[in-house]
């Protein structure tokens, strides 16, 4: 069969043109959207007078046959078909003749390909954000489990200040709760529909892109024909929301790898997300948390490919736009996998409170409750910072702690010092005393998990 457009043309594409042109290799994944964007297309058409109602019933019927063969496996396309909306028309056409080829009036496949992937996007979107409310309750969960347990927290990768684990899973639910709500923004934006638009000014039919809005449960139509055609900013939009949340997923997963060593021993990964070693059998490998990290690399990848297809592409329609699929298609499968198995990955994994208290002791976790105390004492801060920094050189040349400081240590290091100004500096007091709001307290911990679970709970 010639090709649909080839009237005008007096031979065929060379062969090896013919398969660098094709995209059937991959965006045959948007069949099901590309038949349910005809079908409402075809429904409006007949509405409108341009085709009959029997002629709509014999095209939609042919389309939902075709739709199921393909699910089946019994349908399958080649190069020749050149792309999912040629497949689907053509095959069409060889079933119903001349009433098949009134489907494609009043549009092309700029507009066509164009609403199939937004309908697929959209689809895909929601799946998304399932997978990221389910991580956003492992990391509540979590976080509820280990609200008054106490770690370190870092800065430059040196010991800052105490933390509780709970804390700690807090400040990933809200980096989560940003990618969700940047996704949600992106939908908004993209809930539009561009079928109608036809090439890129439109059609002198009496068409009504209203109603195929509303069939395909889009908001509204698009407003300008050619922006419709040539808009891929949804997609953009998309791969950056990906590239922001897999770099999330990267940051915690750096953290696990940390954690696992010997080095630190600071968690219990379970087994079923490990590997072992081909030569030195005793090892365990956090390949998982490795693999997640370097995901990321790939969505990254996507996002700057299509800023740069775009970059130098006049309105309106360009062959370029072709390669806005394959990333976008790798990114949805990329991110959805990284959410799944990094959620399952954090619910398995134990932390190992015994060994990190060993640690809790060294590098002055202290110091700044020491500075706030002074302040209390209606020592100015940058005083007070002065003074808590020749405490710790003092301690640290004489190989001791706060606690094992004298009072002549301490009238040595200021006059105004004495161990009667000084404060409980245990870690747990210093933790329990952070309770401004958004701070390490358990009980402020425990204050953002409720807020968060009714958030969270909006979804339901």
């Amino acid at each position: 069969m010639a090709n649909l457009w080839s009237g005008r043309f007096e031979k065929g594409m060379d062969e090896i043109v013919e398969k660098f042109n094709a995209s059937i290799g991959f965006d045959e994944r948007l069949y099901a959207c590309d038949i349910q964007g005809s079908i409402a297309h075809v429904t409006m058409l007949s509405e409108q007078g341009i085709v009959s109602s029997e002629e709509k019933d014999k095209i939609i019927d042919g389309l939902k046959s075709i739709k199921e063969r393909i699910d089946k496996g019994e349908l399958t396309f080649t190069v020749k078909s050149e792309d999912i909306h040629m497949a689907v028309e053509g095959t069409l056409i060889s079933e119903l003749g001349d009433v098949g080829k009134k489907l494609h009036t009043a549009r092309s496949r700029n507009d066509q390909v164009a609403v199939d992937t937004r309908l697929y996007l959209k689809e895909q979107i929601k799946e998304i954000l399932e997978n990221l409310i389910y991580m956003e309750r492992v990391l509540l969960e979590k976080a509820e489990s280990y609200a008054d347990k106490i770690m370190i927290g870092f800065t430059h990768m040196q010991h800052a200040q105490p933390v509780t684990v709970g804390f700690h899973f807090m400040a990933y639910f809200q980096m989560f709760k940003r990618d969700i709500q940047r996704l949600q923004d992106t939908y908004e934006r993209m809930d539009y529909c561009p079928l109608g638009a036809c090439a890129l000014a439109g059609t002198t039919l009496p068409t009504n892109r209203h109603r195929t809005a509303e069939l395909l449960g889009f908001k509204a139509p698009t407003q300008n024909a050619m922006d419709s055609v040539s808009d891929r900013d949804y997609i953009i939009e998309f791969l950056s929301d990906a590239s922001i949340s897999m770099m999330h997923i990267s940051r915690f997963a750096e953290e696990f790898v940390w954690w696992n060593s010997q080095e630190f021993s600071y968690i219990a990964i379970d087994d079923s997300f490990c590997t072992g070693s081909s030569i030195m059998p005793q090892k365990k490998n956090p390949d998982m948390a490795e693999l997640l990290r370097g995901k990321v690399g790939r969505v990254y990848g996507h996002l700057m490919q299509i800023l740069t297809v775009m970059k130098g592409t006049p309105l309106a329609y360009n062959k370029d736009f072709q390669e806005d699929k394959e990333g976008m298609f790798d990114t949805i499968d990329t991110w959805k996998a990284s959410l799944r198995i990094f959620a399952k990955m954090i619910e398995k994994t134990e932390f190992r409170m015994d060994v990190i208290e060993k640690h809790l002791s060294k590098g002055f976790l202290n110091a700044t409750d020491l500075a706030e105390h002074f302040v209390k004492l209606e020592i100015p801060f940058r005083e007070a910072h002065e003074i808590v920094g020749k405490m710790v050189k003092y301690c640290e040349h004489h190989n001791n702690d706060f606690c094992d400081l004298t009072e002549s240590d301490l009238k040595e290091i200021d006059e105004r010092l004495s161990l009667e100004k000084m404060p409980d500096l245990s870690i747990e007091g210093c933790v329990n005393a952070r309770v401004s709001f958004g701070g390490t307290a358990p009980d402020e911990v425990r204050r953002q998990i409720r807020q968060e679970e009714d958030w969270l709970n909006a979804f339901a």
